[in-house]
């Protein structure tokens, strides 16, 4: 029996004892493992070999797990401290203990959340009691990651689970082949296998010289297994944003654009933010060190905004009475909303000259020193518009909101008043996710207070809005959590995956 080189090679070197796998095959025939692959799916589908497939699970450590695994897992070393501060005796502060412990950080939360859950002792109203009975060299996770450090395997289901969660280790599967051979392929090796003297390839010498009349060309098996490419594609948040500039084009907007880094002044005073709100504090802003603030601001839009924090507007106004310092106002930051992008074309300071009617959007990022949750990230898309016109009213917002969300199969929409310093009336809008049924936040909006239009030069009404594109991305495609789409721990599955559907 004549057959091709790669499956003589093949068929040679598998046994009709025991599965071979491929990557052994491979080390034997000197053969790259696709190549083996192949040739062992054209035994089996010649009779001569079985190949069978089982899955596998591969356990690697995380960055986290790693460092774990090295200087211990952070209640071991919360408990460790604690009964070196005496906790087993009477308890002690809490806040002795982790300063005892050296934890910092996230690892303080992790250690506190871990620290009762595994039996080492208590925590009671601010004080840390320890069990003398606890022993961390019995702590099954511990045990998995020092046994996973070492390059071994972990037997504990339970603890590789708990792990897992945790995210000190990363589990995947993969399929493992092997190949086995038939006892008609004992038969064919028995009677005699030979090497056929066959081309795999045709190249351009074969054809210059006529060679490829009188050769023997190997047969391709179209079902074998092809290597997997991914190729690139506009990522879906981008597919979303552009759909979303079609439609507010299609509704008669005009794209707004400016800088991600602006001073206060744009961000929040003009919007009568007052300096004191808890927001502006540099807990919730991403300060700029270096350049620290803007060089240039119009003297009169700042006297005008000025005058209407500390005295408001109009005969009923009275201002907030609170500090103002134009130098706090001159500070740059990252934008925490793209409404600073709206106070520069209502002012004037972005070039345009606006005038009602007007219909203005944007879709730019906006960055927060939000808590990361499946909501929640420190950066994020902004579905940023407004209109101007006179005589408008809530029922002109609600309407335009119906109408957008309408062009993305969008209907279900609900809204709840709120409170804004620059809007009044003010409201929340909310969706329902297709997948859980929950209603999610997925904007804020309102009707601009005279204390904002009116030091930004602007006589007519204007209603305006903020949208989370990501989150109408939930309700478009059906995903729950935002780091599904954004960040380190995205889903590459679902980015390649999922489309925008409209």
């Amino acid at each position: 029996m004549q057959l091709p080189p790669q499956q003589v090679a093949v068929l040679e070197a598998s046994s009709a004892d025991e599965p071979r796998r491929i990557a052994d095959l491979a080390a034997e025939t000197e053969r790259p493992p696709e190549t083996v692959t192949g040739a062992a799916f054209e035994l089996a589908d010649a009779g001569l070999v079985d190949v069978v497939e089982e899955t596998q699970e591969d356990v690697e450590l995380t960055d986290e797990g790693r460092e774990y695994a090295e200087d211990g897992l952070p209640e071991v070393r919360l408990y460790e401290a604690a009964l070196e501060l005496g906790a087993d005796d009477t308890p002690v502060s809490m806040g002795e203990v982790i300063g005892a412990s050296g934890l910092d950080g996230p690892q303080v939360d992790i250690a506190l959340s871990n620290y009762a859950r595994k039996g080492y002792g208590d925590i009671d109203g601010g004080d840390l009691a320890a069990d003398s009975d606890a022993d961390p060299d019995e702590d099954a996770e511990a045990a998995a990651l020092e046994s996973l450090a070492a390059g071994g395997s972990v037997e504990d289901a339970d603890a590789l689970d708990q792990l897992e969660r945790r995210d000190l280790v990363a589990v995947r599967e993969r399929t493992v082949r092997s190949v086995l051979l038939t006892d008609a392929g004992v038969t064919e090796l028995m009677a005699g296998v030979e090497a056929a003297d066959e081309v795999g390839q045709l190249t351009p010498e074969m054809l210059t010289s006529g060679e490829w009349r009188d050769a023997a060309f190997a047969d391709y098996n179209v079902e074998a297994d092809a290597g997997e490419y991914q190729p690139g594609k506009v990522h879906v948040l981008r597919q979303a944003a552009e759909r979303v500039k079609e439609v507010l084009i299609g509704m008669g907007f005009q794209e707004m654009a400016g800088p991600h880094v602006d001073a206060d002044f744009y961000i929040n005073d003009c919007l009568f933010m007052p300096q004191d709100h808890p927001a502006r504090n540099h807990w919730d802003r991403f300060a700029l060190s270096e350049p620290e603030q803007i060089d240039d601001l119009p003297a009169d839009l700042v006297d005008r905004v000025e005058r209407a924090h500390r005295e408001g507007v109009g005969q009923d106004g009275d201002g907030y009475h609170s500090p103002w310092d134009e130098d706090f106002a001159r500070a740059l930051a990252l934008r925490g909303h793209t409404t600073s992008l709206t106070a520069r074309y209502l002012s004037g300071v972005a070039g345009e000259d606006v005038e009602p009617p007007a219909r203005y959007f944007s879709v730019e990022k906006a960055y927060r020193n939000d808590t990361l949750d499946a909501t929640h990230l420190l950066e994020f898309f902004q579905i940023e518009g407004w209109v101007m016109a006179d005589d408008l009213s809530v029922r002109d917002l609600m309407g335009t909101f119906r109408e957008f969300y309408s062009q993305f199969g969008i209907t279900d929409l609900e809204f709840k008043p709120t409170y804004n310093p620059y809007t009044e009336p003010s409201f929340e809008l909310f969706g329902r996710h297709p997948e859980t049924g929950e209603l999610i936040e997925i904007g804020n909006s309102g009707i601009f207070r005279p204390e904002m239009l009116e030091p930004l030069g602007v006589e007519a009404d204007v209603m305006a809005w903020g949208l989370a594109l990501e989150r109408l991305l939930m309700l478009v495609t059906g995903f729950e959590d935002i780091r599904d789409v954004h960040g380190t721990l995205c889903d590459l599955e679902f980015l390649r995956d999922a489309e925008v559907v409209y």
